[in-house]
């Protein structure tokens, strides 16, 4: 099997042209998707020339008719993969999003589906303010009818996009952005990663984290701080946070008897909170110390990188909160 080492962001496009390729009826569309600007953060570079304009469309800046537009187009047959620059502006089409793309399905008894992906970005840590940094994924988890995916890697980023894209129903589907330059070297042959599979990124024996998008780098690198004094973490990326894998995750804490939950959201009524509510319940007696989370402090996410620092959480957070479930703290 053949393999070539790609960033993040051309593994997104990349899925998205294979996709293209395959199926005449998936098309992109958004603000400034087509070339010279290629996307935000140029994940749709290349497809306007490639494919023409007729399948790469740029919209005005006007969310919640770019929703409806994508609602209108999935309804109709075609796969609208539709970018949103920032997650942020989710929140100008959250009446489409919520109350349409996410319950027609349900709404019509099956007659029509929405395979809708919306692509959008969310995250921090590259000093973007407080309209352009946040992680809402927990918003949208919230919404029955929606499927939510975070990708930590290239790897994951293509195989899950592509899956997003041949299913029928709608998928938010949420980048981080300060993940875009990272990379990996995955196969250069077609694969698929299916929704609700849990990907154990670090094996472990004395503590299990469960951390989902960038914060899965961040756990890699304070597990291998933690290595060096003698406590061994394993670390579970959900990959999608609606379906989630409870089983992996149940499997872990079995194994390590300790959980520690990583989530760049904010600590209130976020999705770490879900998670320590599913283990809580479903694998109480296997706990032999508290469950820790590591979120974002409960504020508006600064634009000064070092006060954005202070309340994203960081590596030191991580190590923290395990040494503190291992009673070494």
């Amino acid at each position: 099997m053949s393999e070539r080492e790609v960033m993040f962001r051309e593994a997104v496009r990349d899925a998205q042209r294979e996709e293209m390729l395959r199926d005449k009826n998936v098309f992109v569309i958004g603000e400034d998707v087509r070339d010279p600007w290629r996307g935000t953060y140029k994940a749709t570079d290349g497809l306007s020339t490639e494919f023409g304009l007729d399948r790469v469309v740029n919209t005005p800046i006007a969310e919640e008719s770019l929703i409806g537009l994508s609602l209108g187009a999935a309804m109709a047959g075609l796969r609208p993969v539709t970018e949103l620059m920032y997650i942020e502006f989710s929140t100008r089409a959250m009446d489409a999003i919520c109350l349409q793309v996410a319950k027609i399905r349900y709404m019509t008894g099956g007659q029509i589906t929405v395979p809708l992906v919306i692509r959008t970005q969310g995250g921090g840590y590259l000093a973007s303010g407080a309209h352009h940094g946040n992680s809402l994924e927990a918003w949208f988890c919230h919404v029955p009818g929606m499927f939510v995916a975070t990708p930590a890697t290239p790897y994951d980023a293509k195989g899950l996009l592509k899956t997003a894209i041949r299913m029928d129903d709608p998928v938010f589907y949420i980048e981080h952005k300060a993940l875009y330059m990272t990379k990996q070297i995955i196969p250069e042959d077609e694969y698929l990663i299916p929704f609700g599979v849990a990907d154990v990124k670090r094996s472990g024996t004395d503590v299990t984290i469960v951390a989902n998008s960038r914060m899965v780098l961040l756990a890699l690198e304070a597990a291998e701080d933690l290595q060096n004094e003698n406590i061994s973490v394993e670390i579970v990326d959900p990959r999608t946070l609606v379906p989630l894998d409870t089983e992996k995750i149940l499997e872990s804490v079995h194994k390590t008897n300790r959980l520690v939950v990583v989530n760049e959201g904010v600590e209130r009524c976020g999705w770490a909170a879900e998670v320590v509510a599913m283990v809580q319940k479903r694998g109480f007696s296997d706990l032999d110390a508290p469950i820790e989370r590591v979120c974002t402090r409960n504020t508006v996410l600064p634009f000064q990188p070092d006060l954005e620092k202070f309340v994203l959480p960081s590596k030191a957070d991580i190590i923290k909160a395990v040494k503190t479930t291992m009673g070494k703290e």
